[in-house]
């Protein structure tokens, strides 16, 4: 198992950036898949970013050049640098780990941040 804290949300202007973090309760190379996703009002969650234990990373198109996925092994965190924020990336946002158990995957999420771009 694991227990993942995001913090880093706030209110930003467009043009503007954050960084979340994203604190796991274990060695983060123990963790098969990291990950970042967004779920706006009224819409479903969605892919903003993952990188694999072995650094591998596979970006959303609408956030390629503006986002960047790194992480501090020595901390147990991964970090979604956000540049250049526009409106439409205002949502909650929420990290993700994807542990591989045999032939089984299991998904653990944290509780969210909520990021909010005005124009």
């Amino acid at each position: 198992q694991v227990q993942l804290v995001e913090s880093g949300g706030g209110l930003v202007q467009a043009g503007g950036s954050l960084r979340l973090s994203c604190a796991a309760s274990r060695s983060i190379f123990s963790i098969n898949v990291m990950g970042w996703y967004l779920q706006a009002p009224g819409n479903q969650r969605e892919l903003v970013v993952t990188i694999t234990n072995s650094g591998s990373t596979n970006y959303a198109d609408s956030v390629k050049g503006r986002f960047t996925i790194s992480r501090d092994s020595a901390k147990n965190t991964v970090y979604l640098q956000m540049n250049s924020l526009k409106p439409g990336d205002t949502a909650v946002y929420y990290c993700n780990a994807r542990l591989q158990a045999g032939s089984n995957w299991h998904n653990y999420w944290g509780q969210g941040t909520q990021v909010t771009v005005s124009s």
